[in-house]
């Protein structure tokens, strides 16, 4: 995804919500079980020896922990302001 449409949607969102969603968002933590995972599939890929499915969904799991991350990022700053 374009850096500039991510923070685009990241802004439009943020503008959203309220202080107590906000609050909630910034302390937001991957659950165990997908924690887990993540773990498990880093692993294999250190390893080497991701299947090409395990490969997608490692992807897919950093590309939405990437996501998470810098709306948080935003969401810190609104809180601030």
């Amino acid at each position: 995804m374009n850096t500039n449409v991510l923070n685009q949607l990241i802004e439009q969102l943020a503008e959203c919500l309220t202080a107590e969603a906000a609050q909630k968002i910034v302390a937001m933590e991957a659950k165990d079980d997908l924690q887990c995972r993540v773990n498990s599939l880093a692993s294999t890929a250190n390893a080497g020896k991701l299947t090409q499915d395990e490969q997608s969904e490692y992807d897919r799991i950093l590309a939405a922990f990437h996501f998470v991350t810098i709306f948080q990022a935003r969401v810190r700053l609104l809180l601030k302001a």
